[in-house]
């Protein structure tokens, strides 16, 4: 399949213009950052508020996964404001879907988040608007589209928000997806729109894997604090408390059971694997991975 993404140089982006060109298939990743890994396909700087240029660079793709947008971590540093967000994840994602119509694309993967339960902030107002545009243009014009509501996803490899793996790692603790997960369920995503058309539209959370159950989150520290760590990674006592993971914190989670129905998804990183990780520190520390 020929796969048009915006938002091709970030995090996201790049791991798929990677194994999408590996596994076969072919990009073409539109950002207006220059990108880290120009080989995998084809790459367009440029912005999706530049109509023509969108157009151009979307003409003969067969799927559009549209990521780009600002992100929660954009207000927090000051970065952008209001009216930033509002053009480049309202104005741009109805750029995106008019784009994908008028080149006779009838399927998009849309990368909303799990903000938008939080309508009134300006990020998770953008995303619930987001979706509003991809649900208009699955009625309207009979797009076949996926949302994907992934939990926090940026990864320690990205050093312009973690300094240190150990810097990710509480962040993560505190309820995540790991990006390769993410990742997955957008691969999935794409191939279910190639194999057959969609009666509806799903709109699935992704998150991450975890060793508690339901059951466990409902009741978190039934036994007093500590106690549901303490039941799954007792080893791991000394490792959390050396990196600052909070035992008694309830991980933030979400229902997954959507996008496994539809998309057969299994996460595959939990908090086991991050005190593994960290257990392995400092003398063998993950690896950024090579795009």
């Amino acid at each position: 399949m020929n796969i048009f993404i915006t938002g091709g140089s970030g995090d996201l982006g790049l791991l798929l213009g990677r194994d999408l060109e590996e596994r076969g298939d072919h990009s073409v990743r539109m950002d207006i950052r220059l990108p880290l890994n120009p080989q995998r396909g084809r790459v367009v700087t440029g912005s999706i508020l530049d109509r023509p240029l969108l157009a151009e660079s979307m003409a003969g793709a067969d799927c559009v996964v549209h990521i780009a947008a600002w992100h929660g971590i954009h207000l927090v540093t000051g970065e952008k404001n209001a009216t930033d967000f509002w053009d480049l994840n309202v104005t741009g994602t109805f750029n995106v879907f008019q784009a994908a119509v008028e080149a006779g694309i009838r399927k998009v993967v849309y990368i909303s988040s799990t903000s938008q339960r939080n309508r009134f902030e300006i990020y998770g107002h953008t995303k619930v608007l987001g979706e509003e545009v991809a649900l208009t243009y699955h009625r309207r014009h009979n797009l076949d589209v996926i949302i994907l509501r992934p939990s926090a996803f940026i990864p320690w490899w990205n050093h312009r928000v973690y300094n240190s793996f150990e810097g990710w790692a509480q962040w993560y603790w505190k309820g995540a997806v790991h990006i390769n997960d993410v990742e997955q369920a957008v691969l999935k995503s794409i191939d279910l729109l190639g194999r057959r058309r969609l009666d509806e539209l799903p709109t699935m959370y992704v998150d991450g894997k975890y060793e508690y159950s339901p059951s466990e989150l409902e009741n978190w520290d039934s036994a007093g604090p500590g106690s549901t760590f303490q039941r799954h990674y007792p080893a791991y006592a000394a490792i959390a408390a050396r990196y600052g993971l909070d035992p008694a914190g309830k991980p933030d989670t979400f229902d997954i059971s959507p996008a496994r129905q539809w998309l057969n998804y299994e996460p595959t990183y939990s908090p086991l694997n991050l005190l593994q990780d960290l257990e392995r520190l400092p003398s063998a520390p993950p690896l950024d991975p090579t795009f």
